[in-house]
């Protein structure tokens, strides 16, 4: 255990708003000094006393949660510290004994080996149809495998990831497990320590004989299931990487099938008959999610309720989302969520009350069924499967956020069917429910530049050595990257691939698609940015502290910091391998020799999922985006969107759309020119020069009085244009009001983008996300109350900007309608003339096509 008594940081800062700030300094000390003497005022050298017991039982709980949240890992890791790996066809007790020397890979008799030849060598022969080349539908299980022909083990076998992860927290685990609480019973008190703490070695001991592999154990019974087709289907189909940049086809059927319940529920929102709306005339709606945890996730469900009750949900055909979105998209999706927000918020309410490093709750829910298989198949699967992989932070965070947003309320009634995104399709085919993308990015770093800068970095570069964020999107569909322009079903995400193709087992199958708590972890892992980033986020506390002989030798060094992820990403086979003639030429040269994919949460590159609404074929006309982003203004992240789409030649995107650029207040203005004037005539400057600068200094205040700020509910439109070479995009257009919406229904008008930032509201006192305590994007308990305050700021919010949205959606109707009855009246003139062209012969022709 801690020694509580000392340390040399204030007790204020064990909160989880700080969780980063110390991680980063920590890292730092180790890695950073290098010599280097901080000043005497450095928190490095500060020594102060934590009193333990004048903390609240709530925040000694939270705390010792954090502290404790390494014996979740501990008790999964160590469950198969005895080393008893798993045969294929099962065993008895006796055989069990023999396990210690044997592997976890599988293999196959020579009959399997050729039958699987045989197959590939048939499917290579077979050439597709032209129209079936963006499809690939789910095929039959047709390969005939079974998941017990293997015979035995591979005795030189690698030793799999499951066993060297053991290994690394077998120590821990003894050390721990082995405390002997008993004998410190009479000195500890509950006033100390939390009487959970004493239960503690049972419940870690009790997740280490279900993770034996012994049989019938729970691991066991996990691995049995991974080989049974009938329970996981995908795992004897096949697949292929898709390299192309259009739209698969089962997200074009979808679109057509959608359009007849947007046709209906767009009529039903503008109160107009549905004879009225023609389908080619439904605008293409898009609504989309910021990062920010649990905040994103409660505000972005209360935003989503409004739309939901407006009818305008029912008119959009894609969501998106980026971390704390994409959780609530899982949410939505799921039997918890039955595609009603108001399900969602309840179940909230039930369910982040408590921490999700709350060692009992959680360690409850991984100790008894049908909770433990249900959170625990997807580690399993993946640590047995892949001997290569790894089981790190981010696979721990995704099971924990599981264990709180994935079960519900009574912790019983937890559905097998929420652990597959691909699952969703089921709900999606229909056209009843707008498609889901969820997003991740891959950080690109090269380690020397060629001399030029290739296209596909420009987009997302943000230092001078040109990084760049490579963004991945899921849909119940396809996994895809439009920088590499290819992608794989989402049904088999998690298995090996070279060539384009799948490498199969030795015993002929596949591994299950990789579950959604490993995803959760995966979509929301903010905390695997950069030293960087965590420097940006402390560096008003540097400021604060006067310590700016530290922060200037951080800033000094941010080249080496942007290139440094203190916490690894989570890692996903990468299907890109052996593809290097079939992916473009600005392809990294990592994709090409990388055995997996590291992901993290995409808010690394833009809090907002604008990017893949922007792909081509989806042609959407209007984006709603609600930002619940932490700094909404200062981030700027619809401005970001700017970059993208230069690169990627968008056009109608409203260039310039976002916040104002932040200029200096009337008085800080004044006190500058004050400064300024006084420096000067220090100086012995010429008068005039000083009459210069104070015109200069006048000319900026008046620019600022000008200025704008965003309300909330803002509205853009971009243009469309014929481009020309070195011609500059045009600008978007801010709508300013009612009077100004005219250029909506404009002819070369473009994409129209909705903006409600999450900002704080008279009508709705005592929440403001940029203030309250508990709106922190490291929070992590939310009590009901406060998720209904959160609602109810989301509605008065919603309400300010709802006939504008309202107006927005009806004027790109109207256009989209104008140019349809342009487009008939134009093609009946046409034909007009070429049955003149029948009758009168030929010189009519040439009269009316002007030769």
């Amino acid at each position: 255990m801690f020694n509580t008594s000392l340390s040399p940081w204030p007790a204020s800062i064990f909160s989880p708003s700080h969780i980063p700030s110390l991680f980063f300094i920590s890292f730092l000390r180790a890695r950073l000094r290098e010599g280097e003497e901080f000043p005497p005022s450095s928190p490095f050298t500060m020594q102060r006393t934590i009193r333990w017991q004048f903390y609240t039982k709530r925040q000694r709980d939270i705390a010792l949660g954090l502290l404790l949240g390494s014996s979740l890992s501990t008790g999964l890791g160590a469950a198969y510290y005895s080393r008893r790996p798993l045969l294929a066809h099962g065993g008895s007790l006796e055989q069990s004994k023999s396990w210690r020397s044997k592997s976890t890979v599988i293999s196959s008799d020579s009959s399997t080996s050729k039958n699987r030849s045989q197959a590939s060598a048939d499917k290579k022969d077979i050439q597709a149809p032209e129209s079936a080349k963006n499809t690939q539908d789910p095929p039959l299980q047709s390969h005939g495998h079974s998941p017990f022909e293997g015979k035995d083990d591979l005795p030189e076998a690698p030793t799999s990831a499951w066993q060297e992860a053991t290994k690394r927290v077998a120590a821990v685990s003894d050390s721990f497990t082995g405390f002997d609480f008993a004998s410190i019973r009479s000195k500890i008190t509950d006033t100390i320590l939390p009487s959970w703490i004493r239960m503690l070695p049972e419940y870690v001991h009790k997740v280490q004989d279900e993770l034996s592999g012994a049989p019938y154990s729970l691991g066991w019974e996990i691995w049995e299931d991974a080989h049974d087709a009938e329970i996981n289907p995908e795992i004897v189909w096949d697949a292929s990487v898709r390299i192309s940049r259009d739209l698969c086809s089962q997200e074009q059927d979808f679109r057509q099938k959608r359009l007849q319940f947007t046709a209906k529920a767009l009529a039903k929102y503008l109160n107009v008959p549905e004879s009225e709306v023609q389908p080619e005339d439904v605008p293409v709606i898009a609504m989309c999610g910021s990062g920010g945890g649990l905040r994103a996730l409660v505000a972005g469900a209360s935003s989503s309720l409004c739309a939901q009750e407006a009818g305008l949900l029912d008119c959009v055909t894609y969501t998106a989302g980026v971390s704390g979105s994409c959780w609530l998209q899982t949410l939505y999706n799921s039997s918890i969520g039955q595609h009603d927000h108001a399900r969602v918020i309840e179940h909230l309410k039930h369910r982040i009350g408590v921490h999700i490093a709350y060692p009992p709750n959680a360690l409850k829910l991984f100790s008894q069924a049908p909770t433990n298989k249900f959170l625990l198949s997807g580690f399993v699967e993946k640590l047995r499967g892949v001997p290569d992989a790894d089981f790190g932070v981010v696979d721990i965070y995704g099971l924990l956020l599981a264990a709180r947003l994935l079960v519900p309320k009574g912790e019983l009634n937890v559905s097998a069917n929420d652990l597959k995104v691909s699952n969703q399709r089921y709900s999606v085919q229909s056209g009843a429910v707008p498609m889901p993308i969820y997003t991740a990015v891959r950080h690109e770093i090269p380690e020397e530049m060629k001399g030029h800068i290739a296209p596909s970095q420009s987009a997302w570069y943000t230092t001078k050595h040109y990084d760049w964020f490579q963004w991945f999107e899921w849909t119940p569909y396809e996994f895809f990257c439009e920088e590499l322009g290819c992608g794989i079903p989402t049904w088999s995400v998690g298995r090996g691939w070279n060539g384009g193709e799948t490498v199969w087992r030795d015993n002929g199958l596949a591994l299950p698609e990789l579950r959604v708590p490993l995803m959760l972890g995966i979509w929301g892992s903010a905390f695997c940015a950069t030293l960087s980033h965590y420097y940006k986020e402390i560096r008003p506390l540097l400021k604060t502290a006067g310590l700016d002989k530290l922060d200037g030798l951080l800033a000094g060094k941010d080249d080496d910091l942007v290139k440094v992820h203190p916490v690894d990403p989570a890692l996903i086979p990468n299907f890109c391998l052996g593809l290097r003639d079939k992916l473009p030429d600005t392809t990294p040269e990592s994709i090409h020799s990388e055995q997996h994919l590291q992901l993290m949460d995409a808010g690394m590159s833009n809090n907002l999922p604008i990017y893949p609404l922007l792909r081509p074929g989806r042609d959407v006309d209007v984006i709603i985006a609600f930002d619940a982003s932490a700094d909404v203004k200062t981030d700027n992240w619809v401005k970001v969107v700017d970059g993208y789409a230069r690169q990627r030649g968008i056009q109608g995107w409203p260039m310039g759309a976002g916040w104002p650029p932040q200029t200096n207040s009337r008085e800080e203005n004044a006190q500058q020119l004050e400064d300024k004037q006084d420096a000067n005539h220090s100086n012995n400057h010429e008068a005039s020069q000083t009459a210069e600068q104070n015109d200069e200094m006048e000319e900026s205040v008046q620019v600022t009085e000008n200025d704008e700020d965003l309300g909330y509910c803002n509205v853009w439109v971009g243009q469309v244009h014929e481009k020309h070479e070195y011609m500059d995009e045009v600008a978007g257009r801010p709508v300013r009001g009612e009077d100004d919406e005219s250029h909506l229904t404009s002819p070369d008008a473009g994409i129209a983008l909705i903006y409600f930032p999450f900002l704080a509201n008279d009508k709705v006192s005592g929440v403001d996300p940029m203030k309250s305590d508990f709106m922190s994007t490291w929070n992590f308990v939310y009590k009901p109350e406060e998720i209904d305050s959160v609602v109810r700021l989301a509605k008065a919010n919603f309400e300010e900007g709802q006939e504008q949205t309202k107006r927005t959606v009806r004027a790109v109707w109207e256009r989209k309608k104008a140019r349809r009855l342009q487009g008939e009246t134009e093609e009946k003139e046409f034909q007009r003339m070429a049955r003149m062209v029948h009758t009168d012969g030929v010189g009519q022709w040439d009269h009316f096509s002007g030769h």
